[in-house]
C-alpha cells in the first residue's frame, strides 16, 4: 500500500479487516465510504441491520461499529499508516460515526501505532467460542493486560468476584426466561440465525455450525441460538462451573460512549486472543434496562456496563461469514 495515497484498493484492504469485527448476532451493521479525493474513510451505521426488539436504542449496533473502527485502526497501523480518527465529527450529521484519515507514520516511530500493529495477527484469529472452557484460572498478568487494554480506549474492565458472577449469571437466566414467555423477543434471533443449507452460503448472521454444543450442565452464560429448533449433530456437553467473566463499562452512556466501548471491546478481545484466551460475549442481560442496571457491581462498579465477556482456555470458535467488501464500502470521487 502506498502510504501517500488511500485509493479504492487500499481502502478495500482496510475495510476487509475492519469487517472482521464482532457484532450482535453477526449482523455486521456498518457502512464505510471513501472520499477518495480527500483520503478519508467515513463510518456510518447500517440501520437496515438494526434489531428493534433486542436493541431498540441501537446501543449494541454502535458497539459493533466501534469494534469495526478499532480493527480499521489496527489494519492501518500495520500498513504503516497513522489513522487520525474523529468520532461524531459533524453535529449536523449524527449518523456520521467517525471520519478516519490514514496518514503516513514517520519511520514507524510512533509507539501507539506500533502497539496497534502488534495486534494485527489477532484480527483473523479472533472468533467467538461457544464451547466449554477449562476450569483453569486466568493469570493476574493476563487480567492486568486486559484491564490496561480497555483503559487505553477510555473504558474500564472489571473482573467480578464470585458473588457478583453469581448475580450476573442469574440475570442472564432472567433474560432467557423473559424470552421464553415473550416469543416476540426472539424475532431478532430468528432473523439472524442460519440453519441447514442456508448456513453454507450465508454472508452474515450466526450459522448453525457456530452455535456450539448444547449445555448439559455448567454455568457458562451463553445464548442458545437454536432455541427449540432442531440442529443436526450438535450434541450436548458439560461447560465450566466457574466461568471467568469480565464487565466492560464506560463513564457515559451516549452514542460516542458506545463507539468507545466497541473500540475498547475489540482491543480487549485482540489482546486476549494473542494471550491464547478464547472469548465469547453476552449482551442478553443488558438488553433489558432494568436488568442492565443490576449487572453493575454496586460496590466497586462505575459507569455503565456495555458488555459481558467470558474468557478462558478452550477451543477458539469457527470463523463466521462476512459480507463482501463491495457491500459495505462505497467510493466517492468528487474531482
Amino acid at each position: 500500500m502506498d502510504p501517500q495515497q488511500l485509493d479504492a484498493k487500499a481502502a478495500a484492504a482496510l475495510v476487509a479487516e475492519a469487517a472482521l469485527a464482532p457484532s450482535m448476532h453477526n449482523a455486521q451493521p456498518w457502512r464505510f465510504r471513501l472520499l477518495e479525493d480527500e483520503g478519508v474513510l467515513e463510518l456510518r451505521p447500517d440501520l437496515d441491520r438494526a434489531m428493534p426488539r433486542s436493541d431498540p436504542g441501537n446501543r449494541a449496533l454502535y458497539i459493533g461499529c466501534g469494534a469495526a473502527l478499532f480493527n480499521l485502526r489496527v489494519a492501518a497501523a500495520c500498513a504503516g499508516l497513522a489513522p487520525e480518527v474523529r468520532l461524531m465529527p459533524d453535529p449536523a450529521e449524527p449518523l456520521l460515526l467517525a471520519a478516519v484519515r490514514p496518514v503516513p507514520a514517520p519511520g514507524r516511530a510512533v509507539p501507539e501505532e506500533d502497539d496497534l500493529a502488534r495486534l494485527h495477527p489477532a484480527i483473523r484469529r479472533r472468533h467467538t467460542s461457544r464451547h466449554p472452557f477449562d476450569e483453569k484460572d486466568l493469570p493476574e498478568d493476563a487480567r492486568a493486560a486486559l484491564r490496561t487494554a480497555a483503559a487505553r480506549e477510555g473504558a474500564e474492565l472489571l473482573f467480578p468476584g464470585p458473588w457478583h458472577v453469581d448475580t450476573v449469571l442469574d440475570l442472564v437466566h432472567d433474560a432467557e426466561s423473559r424470552d421464553a414467555v415473550r416469543p416476540e423477543g426472539m424475532e431478532d434471533l430468528r432473523r439472524w440465525t442460519r440453519l441447514g443449507p442456508e448456513a453454507d452460503v450465508a454472508t452474515d448472521g450466526v450459522p448453525e455450525y457456530a452455535f456450539g454444543p448444547r449445555m448439559r450442565d455448567g454455568r457458562a452464560p451463553l445464548r442458545d441460538f437454536a432455541g427449540r429448533r432442531p440442529v443436526a449433530d450438535r450434541g450436548t456437553t458439560a461447560f465450566e462451573h466457574n466461568p471467568h467473566l469480565a464487565l466492560l463499562s464506560t463513564p457515559g452512556d451516549a452514542p460516542a460512549d458506545w463507539l468507545r466501548a466497541g473500540q475498547a471491546l475489540e482491543r480487549v478481545l485482540l489482546e486476549a486472543t494473542l494471550a491464547g484466551l478464547a472469548t465469547s460475549l453476552t449482551s442478553h442481560a443488558l438488553e433489558s434496562p432494568d436488568l442492565r442496571l443490576l449487572v453493575r457491581d454496586p460496590v466497586v462498579g462505575r459507569g455503565h456496563v456495555q458488555m459481558v465477556l467470558r474468557l478462558g482456555y478452550g477451543p477458539f470458535g469457527p470463523a463466521t461469514p462476512r459480507r463482501p467488501v463491495r457491500e459495505v464500502l462505497d467510493v466517492v470521487r468528487t474531482a
